[in-house]
Parts: structure tokens; sequence; C-alpha cells
């Protein structure tokens, strides 16, 4: 061998060792100095049944030397990583059915039994708890209400009895007719007693995005005036009703939550609140209503400007007309007042012909 050929080789050999106590000393460091604990075998297989998940470590990649100094000096440590290797497999494809049988045997226990528990959840069925009661969510409640309540045309003829604080009573009669569906329907109320009063209308037009739109008629001044949105909070004509508490309340605009059960009058009820949506105008800021289970009629229902329920209204005298449960009497409690008025209805019918023009400006002047 010549020279040059032993000094290439002493330099070889001279890079190797320097290399390996290189990587020998910065272990040693690591391991004494920064708190990086050794892992032996007992102890990966200690973290295998650990119930954490498991999570094959990152190896640095090695170069052609540091393999043939791993080879030459721990095979051991080589088996054992293999060992660690193999039990991580599972983990990584315990979902693929392609390698079930390859690594059915190297699943510790305890991930059998988790997959066991997970399989067997996925086979039964999931199991929607039922109510106590048929139709519990608030939403669909109101909807059935509403539908059964639907008529294509609603006339009836009521008598007001307003009590004041003081003990006073008055009375007003008036007609009321309606027609179309639920948040597009027209309504004319017309005053018909005490002379006073006789001929006001109220023109009311309902739409499902927004307020209606409201015109009354005074034959005292020949004139009809449009009712503005901000006066909509102001009592009808010395009644207990305000402009918005005779409009339609479709569900579409409200959101609906469930407040459980209650009793009103020995019939048990559904008890649900209701707020307004954007862009409903609206003097209150939410309303709670009680619904009956036993025919969908509303038992009662307090609307609160804030925390503070301000109008009460109830009902009574529940009949069945025409096949739709009607509530013939109505009492409207203002309670900050503390007055009332008792609408109650005298005659009445559903579905009767009726011509649309008669819900329009011009026919309200006559």
């Amino acid at each position: 061998m010549s020279n040059n050929g032993s000094n290439v080789f002493g330099v070889v050999v001279t890079t190797m060792f320097v290399t390996a106590v290189g990587l020998a000393g910065g272990y040693f460091a690591v391991t004494h100095y920064l708190g990086a604990p050794v892992v032996g075998v007992e102890q990966e297989e200690a973290a295998e049944e650990a119930p954490a998940p498991r999570r094959k470590p990152t190896q640095p990649r090695k170069n052609n030397s540091e393999r043939s100094a791993d080879q030459e000096s721990g095979a051991t440590d080589a088996a054992s990583t293999d060992v660690a290797a193999d039990a991580d497999a599972p983990a990584a494809y315990e979902d693929d059915e392609s390698f079930e049988g390859e690594t059915q045997a190297s699943v510790p226990p305890q991930a059998e039994a988790r997959a066991d528990s997970e399989s067997q959840a996925a086979a039964e069925p999931i199991v929607t708890p039922k109510s106590d009661e048929a139709g519990s969510d608030a939403r669909s409640i109101m909807a059935e209400v509403q539908r059964r309540a639907e008529a294509k045309f609603y006339w009836y003829d009521g008598l007001l009895q307003s009590f004041n604080a003081d003990g006073k009573t008055s009375e007003k009669r008036w007609t009321f007719n309606r027609i179309g569906s639920n948040g597009r329907s027209k309504a004319v109320l017309r005053f018909t007693f005490p002379a006073e009063v006789k001929g006001v209308a109220l023109l009311i037009h309902n739409h499902p995005e927004r307020a209606s739109d409201q015109w009354m008629w005074t034959p005292a001044l020949q004139r009809d005036r449009r009712i503005a949105l901000q006066d909509r909070s102001t009592r009808f004509f010395g009644t207990d009703f305000s402009f918005e508490d005779l409009e339609e309340r479709d569900i579409e605009q409200y959101e609906f939550s469930m407040l459980g059960s209650d009793t009103i009058d020995g019939a048990g009820c559904w008890k649900i609140e209701m707020t307004p949506r954007r862009g409903r105008a609206s003097q209150y800021t939410r309303s709670i209503v009680w619904i009956r289970k036993d025919n969908h009629v509303i038992a009662r229902l307090d609307n609160f400007v804030g925390d503070q329920v301000i109008k009460r209204m109830t009902t009574a005298a529940i009949e069945n007309v025409q096949g739709i449960w009607t509530a013939k009497q109505l009492e409207m409690a203002d309670l900050r007042r503390r007055t009332r008025t008792r609408l109650s209805l005298q005659e009445m019918k559903y579905n009767a012909a009726v011509n649309e023009r008669e819900f329009t400006l011009e026919a309200i002047r006559h």
C-alpha cells in the first residue's frame, strides 16, 4: 500500500473516531444537563400500556457512518426500537381493514377493549330521547296553533267592557273582518257603538317580514291617517288594546323557546317564550305565551318591556266553532295603569264569502 493510500485511510479512521466521540459526548450532555431521560425497553412497554394516545417518536436521520457505528455497538438497541415501532403500527392502522390480520397479535389489551367498545357503539343505533309530550318543540307547537286557527275568512261582532282603576265601566261594540293567509292577511275593525265612536274604522294589512300597515278612518274629521310605528303602543280608543295588539302575530316574525309546562285554569299548557326577530318593530321586548295542550288555544299571553310584564291577555269560554277551537272571551289587562278591557264575541263565523275590495281605504270611508 502506498503512502498516499495509508494517509487517506488514516484520515477516514480518525474522522469516524472523532464523530463517534462527539456523538457520545453530545448524548451525555443532553441527558444529564438538559434533563432528557433515556428510554429503555421497560419504559417503552409501560408507555404502551398507558391510557394516553401513543405517538411514535421522530428519529433523526442517520448517515452511513452513524448506522455502521450503531450496528457494531448495539444490535440489541436496534431490536428494541423495532419492537416499539411494531407496537405503534396498530394505532396508526387500527381502522384500516387491510391491516387487521397483520396487527391483531400486537394490539395491547387496552386497545382491544377500546376498539371493542367503539365498534359496539357504532353497531348500536343512535336513539333520540323521546319527549314526554308529542310536539314539544316550541316552534312546531306555535306552527300548529297557527294551522288550527287558519281560515280564509273570519268575522265577529264583539262587546268591549272597559274597567278602570276606580271601578268605572264603559262599553263599546265593534265588528271585525279578516281575510287571507297568516302573515299576509287584511283586517277591518269598525266601531258600531256608542254614537261618539260609531263608524271609526281601522284597516290593517299584515306582512310576514315586517310590522303591519295601519290606517284609521275618523268620520267626524272625514279623513283617514296612517298610524306611524311610534304610535303603535298607544291605546286604541280608550281600550286596553294598543294598535300593535290588534296586529296578527305570524310565527315567521319570532324566535321561540320552550320554558316548560304549566297549568292555567286547570288546563295543562306549554309555556313558550317569543322574541321578536330583527326587523319586527315592537313595543315589547319579549312575550311568554301559554298554549293549552288539549286544543292548542292560547290560554294566556304576557308581554314584557325589559323584565316587567306590562300587558297580560287571558282567554275563556273556549268553544268549537265550525271545527276551529275559539276563545270567545279575551281580556287584556294593562298592569301599569291597573285597567282591563274584556272582549266578548257575541256572534261569529268562519269562511263566509267576502269581497276583498272591502279591505281597502276606499271601503272603510263608507
